[in-house]
């Protein structure tokens, strides 16, 4: 069950961060024959992220591992933010609050594990895929109805944008 939220932090988000092995990805590790690394990401995901830059909303990654494949995911979709390789993701944090003159209140971060939990607490909004660990459930704002690589991050910025009034608009553009 998703705690009580205070809609006007969500209001006034004007950053989004997302980890990435368990909420862009199933969190799975996959091997060629060669060793190279291989991950799944859901195009969902990557669909609503146009429409956060539209909206001027900064949008980035912390992300433990170091990997080709969310190197090129990231430049893809082009994130304003990108640090990888990070086993404190809490300085990176306090790097991009720094860069961007942010406040943590007015950013969201959805992580999925342990090295998530400084920033979950920080942010002033928080969200975890559906299958992540009840000990991360019970600390964020808001549990997504997907799992990690199946849309999460989706359903995080779709509540993200409906809570501040712009989904309906996107809806209705793309509709004619």
């Amino acid at each position: 069950m998703n705690k009580v939220i205070n809609k006007e932090t969500i209001k006034n988000l004007k950053a989004i961060l997302v980890d990435v092995d368990g909420v862009l990805t199933d969190g799975g590790l996959y091997y060629d024959s060669h060793g190279n690394e291989l991950k799944r990401f859901n195009v969902k995901d990557g669909q609503i992220i146009k429409y956060l830059k539209r909206e001027l909303i900064i949008i980035g990654v912390i992300t433990g591992r170091v990997s080709k494949s969310v190197d090129r995911r990231v430049q893809e979709l082009g994130f304003d933010f990108y640090r990888k390789g990070i086993s404190n993701k809490i300085e990176s944090f306090e790097e991009f609050l720094e860069i961007y003159n942010l406040n943590p209140d007015e950013v969201a971060y959805m992580g999925d594990d342990i090295i998530d939990l400084a920033i979950l607490n920080l942010v002033g909004f928080s969200g975890t895929p559906a299958d992540s660990k009840e000990y991360i459930k019970s600390r964020v704002d808001y549990i997504a109805l997907s799992k990690g690589g199946d849309g999460a991050f989706r359903d995080f910025v779709d509540y993200i944008l409906e809570e501040k009034g712009l989904f309906e608009q996107i809806l209705s553009e793309n509709s004619k």
